[in-house]
């Protein structure tokens, strides 16, 4: 268990000689962080690595062992790496825990609050489930992973007391030119942002799965249970904490799985949701239904669970 004097011990160390301002956002490169330089750095706090991760078994498996081999023994900068399963039938949970991960059914995570699906949930439960006074998010389905994800999104925390919440960035490569990826991205997140929180333009992957933060951001915010996650955090930290506590990384090229068109329209949609409902709008509510001529109507799911700090089993845990 973390104690909770652990979570207010902030370095005061290295300010921004190595990020880029960009219209307030820091930018910063994965290549300024190693990971020895970065565990000497970590003051006592703790480390956990959360992967929430639903039929990735082709892919897990690289993932917790590059962490367990490059940062757990080589270095001590991680402390835990921590896979939340969402309800996978193709061995995730038993690859994961061969290469070195602490596996966690989504199901047994606050069982209050139902047995729960999507990676919102799951993101909200490896809050709770994970010790550490740092948090860092990755997806599942990366094919090139490597650790300077986890110590580029490490970097500004370890070395940046007034920042608390680090997204990664990187391009994303769809054809043979290395382009084309990020569709949704594109096509709705940025002229969403665009035209309702314009102070947020420069971020460069809104939808990114690779964040971290420290865990007081974490357990004061609710968490939109699905897709719309990553966007809802984006606007919440910078509505709560503020630009200036925000910096984003350049991890380079991330190579994942690239979904069909007709995956990614209920993405889309929870995306517009969640943006929409925290503009205010009308147009912008927890449920929806995407009618997509010649197929099947699809509910899409954008309620949210609450602050941690809020919920009295979180408290018990941690305060």
């Amino acid at each position: 268990m973390v104690a909770a004097a652990a979570r207010v011990a902030i370095p005061t160390t290295v300010d921004d000689d190595e990020a880029v301002r960009t219209s307030g956002l820091r930018s910063f490169d994965h290549r300024s962080f190693t990971p020895r330089g970065l565990a000497d750095m970590k003051d006592g706090r703790t480390v956990s690595v959360c992967l929430p991760a639903r039929d990735e078994a082709a892919t897990i498996g690289p993932i917790v062992e590059t962490i367990r081999t490059e940062l757990v023994e080589a270095t001590d900068l991680v402390d835990e790496i921590l896979v939340i399963d969402d309800h996978s039938t193709d061995g995730t949970a038993e690859v994961a825990l061969g290469a070195g991960a602490k596996v966690v059914d989504a199901s047994a995570i606050l069982p209050a609050y139902g047995e729960g699906y999507g990676k919102g949930e799951a993101l909200w439960k490896s809050v709770y489930a994970a010790d550490g006074d740092l948090l860092v998010w990755c997806d599942a389905d990366i094919v090139n992973f490597g650790a300077h994800i986890v110590t580029g999104l490490l970097g500004p925390l370890l070395t940046n007391h007034r920042l608390s919440f680090v997204k990664g960035f990187y391009d994303r490569p769809l054809d043979a030119q290395g382009s084309g990826g990020g569709r949704v991205t594109e096509l709705v997140a940025r002229p969403l942002l665009s035209l309702l929180f314009p102070h947020l333009t420069s971020v460069v992957q809104p939808l990114a799965g690779e964040y971290a933060c420290r865990r007081e951001v974490a357990e004061s915010l609710p968490f939109v249970r699905g897709y719309g996650v990553d966007i809802g955090l984006l606007i919440d930290v910078a509505e709560r904490f503020g630009v200036d506590a925000m910096a984003q990384v350049d991890l380079d090229i991330r190579v994942d799985r690239n979904r069909p068109l007709d995956e990614l329209s209920p993405q889309a949609m929870a995306v517009m949701q969640t943006t929409l409902r925290r503009a205010g709008s009308r147009h912008g509510g927890t449920t929806a239904t995407l009618h997509r001529p010649g197929r099947e109507p699809v509910e899409v799911d954008v309620t949210e669970r609450p602050a941690l700090v809020d919920v009295p089993a979180y408290r018990r845990r941690f305060f």
